[in-house]
């Protein structure tokens, strides 16, 4: 099973890519990540293990498994598998992030993680149309 957090934006799907793939621009939408080191420049690339940086003090270890350029990317954190997407959709894009863990944990991420994910998803859309608009 898996929890899909997804929202439409009117941004073109480079600009959602851009913002959701580079870690130096992840804090733009998502405010408690402050970046991220060892993770790939300035794109997220496959392969490579460091940390993202969280509230800008405490490094959270992740893996980048996969990478399918201005699509997708998965990292692993710990136990949990978390797809970042962009899907070009008529007048504009899809932003989502699945989660996969295992069972018992993956309902206690949909009670606790889940809900900031939601709103992380949704602030991404709006900014990337809001950088859009320029």
């Amino acid at each position: 099973m898996s929890l899909t957090y997804s929202a439409f934006s009117h941004a073109s799907p480079a600009q959602a890519w851009a913002l959701i793939s580079e870690p130096e621009r992840w804090s733009e939408w998502a405010p408690h990540l402050r970046g991220a080191w060892g993770l790939g420049r300035p794109e997220v690339e496959p392969g490579r293990s460091g940390a993202a940086r969280l509230l800008g003090v405490v490094p959270v270890p992740v893996t980048i498994i996969d990478k399918r350029p201005s699509r997708s990317w998965t990292w692993r954190v710990g136990p949990v598998t978390m797809d970042h997407v962009v899907r070009a959709a008529p007048g504009g894009c899809e932003v989502a992030v699945e989660m996969r863990a295992p069972a018992p944990l993956e309902a206690g991420l949909r009670a606790s993680y889940g809900p900031l994910v939601a709103v992380l998803v949704r602030n991404l859309a709006r900014v990337a149309e809001r950088q859009q608009r320029g």
